[in-house]
């Protein structure tokens, strides 16, 4: 006889998924074919001012060569991984509750915004995404001859 795990939440799971693929929200398969998941999740603040947004992001612990940022079609995607360190069993160790592992978040973006002039720093593991607006047309006076 073979021991068979239950999930009694993954009914949940599959109803919040078909949600989301309803809303048009991207789901954990909608990225070309290939799965990406989470391992954790950063805390975000997304900020608006007059001539940018500005994506401030908690990363503690990531090197920023392993943080990838892009931008496609409308949707800034910020995926990264946080390296485990090596674990050492001593007495008095109860547990260990750092997050470590890969992480993944989506944000749709406005229209106007300037994707070519998108700046990114990392400083004390705040991650800082600077995404300016795109300069709004000036309304020009056509004179009649």
């Amino acid at each position: 006889m073979s021991l068979i795990r239950h999930n009694p939440w993954s009914l949940f799971d599959q109803l919040q998924t078909e949600v989301n693929r309803m809303h048009g929200y991207p789901t954990k398969a909608d990225d070309n074919g290939d799965v990406v998941t989470s391992d954790w999740t950063p805390a975000v603040d997304i900020k608006e001012e007059n001539d940018r947004y500005l994506l401030i992001a908690d990363i503690p612990g990531v090197d920023p060569k392993d943080i990838d940022i892009h931008m496609e079609n409308g949707v800034l995607t910020i995926k990264g991984e946080r390296e485990s360190e090596k674990k050492t069993e001593r007495e008095g160790y109860k547990r260990i509750e750092r997050n470590h592992g890969v992480f993944y978040r989506r944000f749709t973006m406005p229209e106007g915004v300037n994707a070519d002039a998108i700046e990114a720093k990392n400083n004390n593991g705040v991650l800082t995404v600077s995404i300016p607006k795109q300069e709004a047309a000036q309304p020009r006076k056509i004179t009649v001859s």
